[in-house]
């Protein structure tokens, strides 16, 4: 028993310790290529805060706009922006005299691909042959998904955007599909897809196809087909942009201030360690444990889906730090008051988190309720502080409740059964029996 005690001890101490290796430095396995948050060029995506970034100024190019029209473009580019992955993009909406739109992005150095994405009116037709319009992107097209695989089953794998049509689109598509499969002249026999003026796709038509997704393909690359899909699903703007002014800046708080913040945080996580080993000794070392599979975690899947990180978000991470340690506090008192009244450590394992359970989860999920609140009606940075606080309620959880029991099973399994282990001094007679 107590070898396999031992076993599984070591085994959870070394994937935690890969996890967090690979969460900070990265790993490459058959093709597969993850770049841990320590990377300096595909690392951590910063705020514009911490890491500079564009500031782009658009201006309507009509004489004279509405609040409503305004607001639809803030919507239209905040869409484009969240989409991409920059969550923490700031948009300003001017006065209707400036009919201005400034939009801050973090970590984009690259102004005129900024502009390539927000500007674009990303106009999406469908003509024949004769370059008769027969489906708009605006009305006629729901959404778009970026896709990998085969078109048909005679095509090769390749990139490709599945439009998926409204109920007005679809009986247009299979109408005009029936029309050009039967014309006579077979060169005519095609479908042409129009992005604004550039034809971007062309697919010859046998039969009526009636169906409520069509797909756009080409020479895409992964890159490519994202961009494209992300601007047909992000909708179409109520008139075109100009560049009013465009700039990179540099990041507000500065490389030094970084890493200023970032060892703070570690010796703040090493403080919270070493009171949590003072005050339940072997408890504590378990909660330590747990709390460096926690940050392998948060740091692997803000790595994995690129969240950019800016002092609001930074703030929900420290904040579900915070949760993550009340939880295994929660915990630990409950198992010390069963370990009082005399039970063995094995039913106070058993019992305090039972015990804990409830409060663990009901303060958890009003924390969770508020973070979802705040993604789906906020914007920008309180997006992100939404997005790391989430994320970190639901690991603090998984490992609180999870990680941490699976440790102290196997404590238990070692025999260790004195209550000073534990940071027990009073304690009423009872057998100690794991």
């Amino acid at each position: 028993m107590k070898s396999k005690s031992i076993a599984f001890l070591i085994v959870s101490c070394l994937v935690i310790g890969l996890i967090n290796f690979v969460a900070f430095h990265g790993i490459q396995i058959a093709g597969f290529q993850y770049y841990g948050v320590l990377d300096p060029e595909n690392g951590l995506r910063l705020g514009i805060d911490l890491a500079g970034g564009s500031i782009i100024t658009f201006q309507a190019d009509q004489e004279e706009v509405t609040s409503d029209e305004m607001e639809v473009v803030s919507e239209v580019l905040r869409n484009r922006l969240d989409s991409a992955g920059y969550t923490e993009a700031k948009i300003s909406v001017g006065d209707l005299d400036s009919r201005n739109i400034t939009v801050e992005i973090p970590d984009e150095t690259d102004v005129d691909a900024a502009v390539e994405l927000l500007g674009k009116t990303a106009k999406l037709t469908f003509q024949d042959a004769d370059g008769n319009v027969f489906m708009d992107g605006a009305t006629d097209v729901q959404t778009a998904v970026a896709r990998y695989g085969q078109t048909s089953q005679y095509s090769s794998n390749q990139y490709y955007i599945e439009l998926q049509l409204t109920e007005e689109g679809r009986p247009k598509f299979a109408e005009a599909t029936e029309r050009i499969a039967a014309l006579a002249d077979e060169e005519k026999n095609y479908i042409s897809i129009y992005l604004d003026d550039t034809e971007v796709s062309t697919a010859y038509v046998s039969e009526k196809i009636d169906s409520d997704s069509a797909t756009i393909s080409g020479n895409f690359t992964q890159e490519s087909a994202n961009v494209l899909a992300n601007q047909i699903k992000s909708g179409q703007l109520p008139f075109n942009l100009t560049v009013a002014e465009k700039s990179t800046v540099g990041p507000e708080l500065g490389d030094a201030a970084l890493s200023t913040s970032l060892i703070a945080g570690a010796i703040g996580v090493l403080l919270v360690m070493l009171f949590m080993i003072v005050i339940y000794r072997l408890n504590g070392v378990v909660a330590s444990i747990a709390l460096a599979g926690y940050v392998g975690l948060m740091m692997l899947i803000i790595g994995i889906f690129k969240i950019n990180l800016s002092l609001p978000g930074i703030a929900g991470i420290i904040l579900s730090i915070g949760m993550a340690v009340d939880a295994n506090v929660i915990i630990f008192e409950r198992m010390k008051e069963e370990i009082r009244l005399g039970k063995s450590v094995r039913a106070s394992v058993d019992a305090g988190f039972k015990r804990a359970f409830r409060a663990i989860l009901d303060s958890n999920i009003t924390t969770l309720i508020a973070a979802g609140a705040l993604y789906f009606f906020g914007t920008g940075s309180i997006k992100g502080f939404a997005t790391t606080l989430f994320l970190g309620v639901v690991l603090s959880m998984f490992t609180a409740i999870v990680v941490t029991r699976f440790l102290l099973k196997q404590i238990v399994g070692l025999k260790l059964t004195k209550p000073s282990y534990y940071g027990v001094r009073n304690r009423k007679e009872a057998a100690e029996n794991a």
